[in-house]
């Protein structure tokens, strides 16, 4: 019995297709995913808006409401919550040159809509958590904006869905590149400053992504920490990467054993979760996987993540403490290694 809630999305069970080639697994419908999920173990749901409500941009205000309530009953079926709500700013046309940050008054007035949106449907489904994975808000070319300008009107972003609803919280989903070149927000420090800048920062947060850390050239477990340091840290997405490559979204402790470790274990050692927060395990399944086998990296990952967790709960903190009293660090790494390598 694992002492974390664990969360999905719908997105981390999917067709196969890239950029280089077509689908090689057939879509899932939705149902049966939320159903597949609560077996696998899961407790909660994570959401972009089109995910509860596909065909929004064609409906009213009410009429989106009503379909995230038909969204709410299903998961009250299957015992399972929703996570958070997170307004998908990089897949319409409105947000070709970015979202928030967009150079079109336009384009960015419609950002404002679907984040507004996304609050509503979030409501609707009982949960008042707002992510914002900012996908495209920064440049392809960098004299297209102001870094000055685009922190400004993301901020101002903010400080707008903050007051559209005083009781949702938002959480900022950071990533130094991929789809755009440079980040207007690349590092949980800098979604702490934008969190500070904002009109009301006990409301404004981070989630970290273990793969997009990574992609920063920066340790997942320290930039967890450093959230938690200042009670920011709302929510993580483990799972791991091969290096400072595209965000490959590999099953959690495939390629960095030591590292998603790390993670868990300064997870546990700060209580996460004692406040509802739940870990999400944002990984893909490989492209060449059967048909069969759509589940098996989230099975996978739950049970590494378990895994973790009991070695942790083995984890000698005398033993920790003199070696660093006597500054013996090998000996203290080995004793990781070991503990890590023992069956």
């Amino acid at each position: 019995m694992s002492r974390f809630k664990f969360s999905v999305g719908p997105w981390n069970v999917h067709e196969g297709a890239d950029a280089y080639g077509p689908a090689t697994r057939e879509t899932i419908p939705f149902e049966e995913k939320i159903k597949k999920f609560k077996e696998i173990g899961f407790d909660a749901i994570q959401f972009h808006d089109d995910d509860v409500v596909p065909n929004m941009n064609e409906l009213s205000e009410a009429e989106i409401i009503a379909e995230a309530k038909k969204v709410k009953a299903l998961l009250d079926r299957y015992d399972l919550k929703a996570e958070f709500v997170a307004p998908r700013l990089w897949m319409d046309p409105h947000t070709t040159d970015g979202g928030f940050t967009s150079n079109s008054e336009e384009d960015r007035n419609f950002a404002l809509w679907r984040a507004f949106r996304s609050i509503d449907i979030a409501r609707a489904l009982d949960c008042n958590y707002i992510v914002l994975w900012l996908a495209r808000e920064g440049t392809l070319c960098y004299e297209s904006k102001s870094p000055v300008e685009s922190t400004k009107k993301l901020i101002d972003a903010i400080n707008q869905m903050l007051n559209y609803d005083k009781q949702i919280k938002i959480m900022i989903e950071t990533k130094p590149n991929e789809p755009i070149d440079r980040s207007v927000c690349p590092t949980l420090g800098h979604a702490m400053a934008i969190s500070a800048a904002s009109v009301d920062p006990s409301r404004v947060g981070g989630l970290l992504e273990s793969a997009h850390a990574m992609l920063a050239g920066l340790d997942p477990a320290s930039e967890i920490g450093f959230a938690l340091s200042m009670g920011k840290l709302w929510s993580v997405h483990l799972n791991d990467q091969n290096g400072m490559k595209y965000d490959q979204d590999k099953s959690f402790g495939v390629e960095n054993l030591r590292t998603a470790f790390n993670q868990m274990k300064v997870l546990m050692e700060s209580d996460f979760g004692k406040n509802g927060e739940y870990i999400g395990l944002d990984v893909k399944v490989m492209r060449t996987e059967k048909q069969e086998g759509s589940y098996k990296h989230l099975e996978n990952s739950l049970k590494i993540a378990k895994m973790l967790e009991k070695k942790i709960e083995k984890f000698d903190y005398d033993y920790q403490k003199k070696c660093v009293a006597e500054r013996d660090y090998e000996a203290l790494e080995m004793y990781v290694m070991e503990l890590l390598m023992q069956g």
